[in-house]
């Protein structure tokens, strides 16, 4: 049921209860294109419009849309049978569901189950089963089409975004957002997990390059014989003191061979002086000679020649020996070199580009934030979240030029679409290496790195923080170095996009900021604690374990002061911190201004010397199990 048909049978009251309760996902006035999926005979393309909450057909001879078809709450993904009669929508919400469509008749013929924010929907080449990502509850759950059930819920490491299947049916390939550890080791990264489809089981963790995160789309080759998946890859141990080649981030596309389930190699995206920022969707050509790649944060289209990719790399040795010429004019010179070379997709990739200018715009004109990516034959589609419309860019051409095709009135920017779009937007970025988006994900929270950044001096490394209350809970970074939020965004713009930029950007960004809501937890049960949180509720709030002494729960669960907890590192200069909001604790892992802690439990436990971050030392196991419940389900 849409969110007009809820006010109509329900009436308003009964309409916010139901928001609340995670049962119908609000629509605004914006389509906000996330994901594309062709017809079998490319005449259809299957738009899904996640703020809009509808799925829209758009015709390809026409480039018109032929109708709207309403969802119940926000499209994410979608999947097709072969005959192209059922088309599977995987619906984001608390409550998430996957609608199955009669294309021809444009109805709802079911509901099917599926968890907390269903992100990705992937169907079994025997159409018999419907892998479904529920991304918050790290899980990929396995529904029986015959009888509509969920046989299996296969566990994930963290937010699991998108996935893929191999075309015989025996591999699925997950794309699992951030990674799930400390942020204070050597090696921080994000994984790809690879499930085998026969004993619904995770088979192997594939680990990216050190600084992988914020992965977006996962696609497995027509040939079925790779597997990619589009990341960011940080230089998280470097200080923030400048951002050419690549020094913060770099954005990277990690090529896998489907059969031995191993990974190829990491490829840049960017040129030595361009950055590719937040590089999302993915689509192959039917024949696996070339890719494309949309890039959110600086509006373009990447046209990769595969094949030839595929051949460089099969040319890099593994390691120098006596015997082997060097090429100095190449930057790689063995194939460890790959990931740090940001030339070499030269003369194998065509940037198509959006927009021709970088910087502040109007952004009520033009392609913006192109997210989901499409192939007929040898023309590329994109949907574009910001800017309500679809790109078409035919790469068969010598001069490729971009058109842009409509999918309904456009409608202007508030002033907190405009503070989204700018966060995401790496065009007001120096040379477009990096949006906020790019540290916080492209959601407003965490990409649960450590970044050395100007705000506090160099050499003291912070975890980063959501931006969930951020106006709300002052002072802003974990030393509190800015009075206001309001200051660090501007800081932002001139410490970590080294640009400036004219007060409507930072003024629209502090509106969208504050107009974020924290979702509501995985760990809740039916909406409400579960026995043992509320067992942790009444020690939270009891001197035995004084947590709301610092977390007060009637105050955002922050006094807005600092202190020392006994969590000064080697590498602080100050020993008091400044105390966060618990609000969407649960999604900002790793824990303390350092990322020290990989778990809640760890916190009250390893983390917690001299009982100075609450008083945990004397509780038994169960008691710490029952804390974290409650401090998770906040």
């Amino acid at each position: 049921m849409n969110v007009a048909n809820v006010i109509r049978v329900f009436g308003a009251t009964s309409l916010m209860l139901a928001l609340l309760a995670g049962r119908v996902s609000a629509k605004s006035d914006y389509l906000s294109p996330i994901a594309l999926l062709p017809d079998a005979e490319g005449k259809l393309l299957y738009v899904a419009c996640h703020t809009a909450n509808e799925v829209r057909v758009f015709e390809v001879a026409s480039s018109k849309v032929l109708r709207s078809i309403p969802m119940p709450a926000s499209p994410t993904s979608l999947a097709l049978s072969k005959d192209g009669t059922r088309l599977y929508v995987a619906c984001a919400d608390v409550n998430s569901s996957v609608a199955v469509v009669d294309t021809r008749t444009g109805k709802i013929t079911a509901t099917l189950p599926a968890g907390h924010t269903a992100m990705n929907v992937c169907l079994s080449p025997d159409e018999k089963t419907l892998y479904v990502c529920n991304r918050f509850n790290n899980e990929v759950a396995v529904i029986n089409l015959a009888d509509k059930t969920v046989k299996a819920r296969i566990p994930l490491p963290r937010e699991p975004i998108a996935a893929a299947i191999t075309p015989d049916g025996q591999t699925l390939f997950v794309a699992n957002h951030l990674h799930d550890g400390t942020a204070n080791g050597e090696v921080v990264a994000a994984k790809v997990s690879v499930i085998d489809t026969a004993a619904n089981q995770v088979a192997t963790q594939l680990t990216l390059p050190n600084g992988s995160g914020l992965l977006l789309d996962m696609k497995v080759s027509p040939d079925g014989r790779y597997a990619a998946v589009t990341h960011l890859l940080s230089r998280f141990h470097l200080p923030t003191t400048q951002l050419e080649r690549g020094w913060m981030n770099t954005d990277a596309l990690t090529l896998i061979d489907a059969k031995t389930r191993k990974i190829i190699n990491t490829i840049l995206l960017d040129n030595v002086d361009s950055g590719a920022a937040n590089p999302w969707g993915i689509a192959w050509t039917a024949d696996s000679q070339t890719m494309c790649v949309a890039h959110a944060g600086t509006h373009e289209l990447s046209v990769i020649d595969i094949k030839g990719l595929l051949e460089k790399l099969a040319k890099m040795p593994t390691s120098m020996t006596n015997f082997q010429t060097v090429d100095y004019t190449a930057a790689s010179r063995i194939a460890s070199d790959i990931p740090n070379d940001l030339s070499f997709l030269v003369s194998l990739r065509q940037r198509v580009r959006y927009q021709t200018e970088y910087g502040v715009r109007d952004v009520n004109k033009g392609d913006l934030g192109p997210r989901g990516v499409a192939i007929i034959g040898k023309k590329a589609f994109t949907a574009n979240y910001f800017s309500d419309t679809l790109t078409l860019v035919d790469f068969d051409t010598k001069y490729i030029k971009p058109v842009s095709l409509s999918l309904g009135t456009r409608k202007a920017m508030s002033i907190v679409r405009k503070g989204e779009f700018y966060f995401n937007d790496a065009s007001i970025c120096f040379q477009g290496w990096q949006s906020c988006g790019s540290c916080h994900s492209f959601d407003a929270r965490v990409d649960a790195l450590n970044w050395d950044l100007l705000n506090d001096g160099i050499g003291n490394p912070k975890n980063t923080k959501s931006m969930i209350l951020s106006h709300k809970t002052p002072p802003a970074m974990s030393q509190g170095v800015r009075e206001t939020a309001e200051s660090a965004v501007r800081a932002g713009i001139r410490h970590i996009l080294f640009t400036v930029q004219p007060e409507e950007v930072p003024a629209s960004m502090d509106e969208y900021l504050k107009s974020l809501k924290p979702t509501p937890s995985p760990h809740l049960v039916n909406g409400k604690l579960s026995p043992s949180a509320q067992r942790g509720q009444k020690l939270f709030n009891s001197p035995k374990a004084a947590c709301a002494a610092c977390h007060p729960a009637d105050k955002l669960f922050t006094t807005l002061n600092h202190y020392d907890v006994g969590t000064k590192g080697e590498y602080d200069n100050v020993a008091e911190f400044d105390t966060p909001t618990l609000h969407e604790v649960w999604r900002t892992a790793p824990y303390l201004h350092d990322g020290s802690a990989a778990t809640i439990k760890d916190l009250l436990t390893k983390h917690n010397k001299g009982d100075k971050h609450g008083h945990t030392s004397g509780l038994t196991p169960q008691e710490i199990d029952d804390l974290a419940a409650y401090v998770l389900s906040q």
